[in-house]
């Protein structure tokens, strides 16, 4: 592979490739990706594979996230989808490996020589792996943890009556006196290693496509900023330019997968948030002498999976796993008891998904796209615009069929066959509109059940933030992709205003209670106000959900320790903001309010900003290293809140402070050819590139660089 005049960087330090078909420019990226990214995508494959033990850390909490990625067995589960591939999507993957391979063959990272490690060739097993998990990881596994403490709230003895306001029109079929029985191995209310060095977290997203009718060009604009987490180095992202003939592609591509995930041609955008659909499922399994009870009375041999884990100067550990179509059972049934059995449908998949993406840098039209993204296995909204001015969107992922009143929320019992998974949806049955009338379309992790013949999610983000944007898409027929970037960084937080228009009128009339009372709603980096809100609304959950519900101290550990409150808020906020609630426990709701405001304002003021300073850590390294040696940068404010279009949350997960914001952003004007985007970090994860962390000042102040084919500020990558 000559790479001399087929791959530079431009003023912004985005790779360019140019090659004669999209076999070349796959190939191309795959070189970029490793040249740029190496420590990257090996650090993502090591772990996917359970090898961190083995190559990186021989601790005991590493030896934990092992366990989890053998359980999940991604890595392990790739030769049936290899067989799928077609052969266009074959000869496109082995061109991406064969150019990552080409670059570490040249170099590898020399982080990966302090751990004597050599790496071995990237496999198209290898991008399989890397599509299974950026589907998974933290967004399909906060679905799955949600029912699990569903389960744990029956555990601890909550009525069905609170239940049934917390989760209405989803416990059908819920058999309290059985869901008792289970034994659980893990529970959410304890420490957890997963997350505690380089998987990347994700959580939400905004994407939205206004019509012509609606913008100063004329033509369609389309926005996009998924909101993952943006205090680890390097940016999940990696923003590429690709040129083949006299047509071309641009946008986000994640390193270790031959795709751009969102982005443009020079006739369709595409853009993608995560949607919450509920595909993973759990039955309870009666076990005993390791077998399996099946109706009428039959007992089943599990399928066993022996896997031994390497560590660095330490023995290895043999891990046995219990199999059956329900997934991995979470238990030994050689002890006679009750388990659940879990299972994510899109588990065994990447063939479709990957064949979709390598299609899609060809297609012309909205419908085009929405029946290709349509295909793809993992769940994700797809809002997407073309140049004959249409827009529209599509939900894709693999949503299991159940019975009739079954919403997979709640463990059945996995003895029945009538509880067993019925194929899945068509695409084509799945959230979806084309050229809605109002001109616009916006997905913010919402409910978008409304849009399909079936119901895919089950518990989602609340609408505030969808609420926001439409509301400001709907005032302005003149959008400007100026007017995009505002809407990028707006802080307001209509979850505010509802709560204040109770509170409101409670409030003292005190110094702080007038600043209190009188706040914006916006949660900018000198806001006072929305201090005293979060501070106000946390007291509210923890005494209506300690008090009257799970106790006060699972209450706080849910709250410091995991993203249930962050992620699910709806739910939660639908009970706050009723005027009468079980959950309330004979009192007024307005006393509770008031309550929940006298602690709020009996702490110490602050601005908003001073408690949103994150620090940006490597995520190989992870803060072990002196400031001075530049692998971290920061502190950096966070504004925005869980509500506001410029999502801003700062919490604990797995011992370790993480934080959700917009990671990159995105804006197209199908009018030209141009893209607008920022990003939080840069194009390099070597940390003596001045392309480590080039694009950070942009990402802060909100300034947007222009890519296009046409920069001629070429430089060597």
């Amino acid at each position: 592979m000559n790479t001399s005049d087929k791959i530079w960087r431009d003023e912004h330090g985005v790779c360019h490739v140019a090659g004669k078909d999209k076999t070349e420019v796959f190939g191309l990226m795959g070189y970029a990706h490793a040249k740029d990214r190496g420590m990257q995508i090996l650090l993502m494959r090591i772990l996917g594979q359970g090898r961190a033990s083995e190559i990186l850390d021989s601790s005991d909490e590493v030896l934990g996230i092992d366990k989890f990625f053998r359980r999940m067995n991604w890595a392990g589960s790739t030769s049936s989808e290899i067989k799928k591939i077609s052969p266009e999507a074959e000869k496109i993957i082995d061109a991406y490996c064969h150019g990552i391979n080409k670059a570490l063959t040249e170099k590898v990272p020399w982080e990966f020589k302090l751990f004597g490690y050599q790496p071995e060739p990237w496999r198209a097993e290898d991008v399989i792996l890397i599509s299974r998990m950026v589907g998974y990881l933290t967004l399909a596994q906060s679905q799955g943890e949600m029912e699990r403490l569903l389960i744990e709230f029956v555990q601890a003895g909550l009525d069905e009556e609170r239940l049934n306001e917390l989760f209405p029109g989803l416990l059908g079929d819920l058999n309290i006196d059985l869901v008792k029985k289970v034994e659980l191995q893990e529970r959410l209310v304890s420490p957890s290693s997963l997350w505690n060095i380089a998987a990347p977290l994700m959580m939400a997203s905004n994407n939205w496509a206004v019509s012509g009718k609606k913008t100063a060009s004329g033509k369609p604009i389309l926005a996009n900023d998924p909101h993952l987490e943006v205090n680890r180095l390097p940016n999940i992202w990696y923003e590429m330019v690709l040129q083949t003939g006299d047509t071309y592609a641009m946008g986000g591509t994640m390193p270790g997968a031959p795709a751009l995930l969102v982005g443009r041609n020079p006739n369709l955008a595409w853009s993608a948030t995560y949607t919450f659909m509920d595909a993973t499922d759990s039955w309870i399994e009666k076990c005993k002498g390791g077998k399996y009870l099946r109706e009428p009375d039959q007992w089943l041999q599990f399928t066993e999976r022996e896997e031994i884990i390497k560590r660095k100067k330490k023995d290895p550990v043999k891990i046995v796993f219990y199999e059956n179509k329900h997934g991995v059972l979470e238990g030994d049934p050689h002890k006679e008891g009750y388990y659940l059995s879990t299972a994510w449908a899109p588990a065994f998949s990447g063939a479709a998904t990957l064949d979709s993406f390598i299609k899609v840098l060809d297609a012309k039209t909205v419908t085009e796209g929405m029946d290709l993204f349509g295909r793809v296995e993992t769940s994700w909204n797809w809002i997407l615009a073309d140049k004959d001015g249409n827009i529209g969107y599509q939900m894709s992922g693999l949503m299991p069929k159940r019975r009739k009143g079954i919403s997979g929320f709640v463990p059945l019992p996995g003895w029945e066959e009538k509880n067993d998974w019925q194929g899945f949806e068509k695409p084509e049955d799945l959230p979806r509109c084309y050229n809605p009338e109002c001109g616009y379309f916006v997905t913010t992790n919402q409910n978008l059940n409304p849009y399909g013949k079936v119901e895919p999610i089950n518990v989602g983000m609340g609408p505030y933030r969808s609420d926001r944007i439409g509301k400001l898409l709907s005032e302005n027929n003149k959008i400007t992709c100026e007017y995009m970037f505002k809407l990028h960084y707006d802080v307001y937080s209509t979850q505010a205003e509802l709560f204040m228009k109770i509170l409101g009128p409670l409030l003292p009339d005190t110094k702080l209670g007038k600043i209190f009372k009188n706040w914006n709603f916006e949660y900018s980096a000198d806001s006072e106000g929305a201090f005293l809100f979060d501070r106000f609304y946390k007291e509210l959950y923890l005494d209506v959900f300690g008090k009257n519900g799970f106790g006060t101290e699972v209450v706080a550990y849910i709250d410091k320790h995991t993203g249930m409150f962050n992620d699910f808020y709806i739910n939660f906020d639908r009970i706050l903001l009723s005027e009468k609630s079980l959950w309330f426990g004979g009192s007024k709701r307005e006393d509770l309010y008031l309550r929940a405001a006298e602690k709020a304002l009996k702490e110490p003021l602050e601005k908003w900003g001073n408690a949103r300073k994150i620090m940006m850590k490597n995520i190989l390294f992870d803060g072990k290293l002196p400031k001075f040696s530049g692998f971290d940068r920061g502190p950096i404010t966070i504004i925005g809140s869980l509500a506001t279009p410029h999502q801003g949350q700062i919490f604990e997960s797995a011992g370790r402070q993480t934080s959700f914001a917009p990671s990159f952003r995105l804006v197209t004007d199908l009018a030209t050819d141009d893209i607008y985007t920022n990003l939080a970090g840069g194009p390099s994860d070597r940390r003596f590139s001045k392309w480590y962390c080039s694009d950070l000042e942009n990402w802060i102040s909100g300034k947007y660089k222009k890519l296009n084919v046409n920069s001629d500020k070429k430089q060597k990558l």
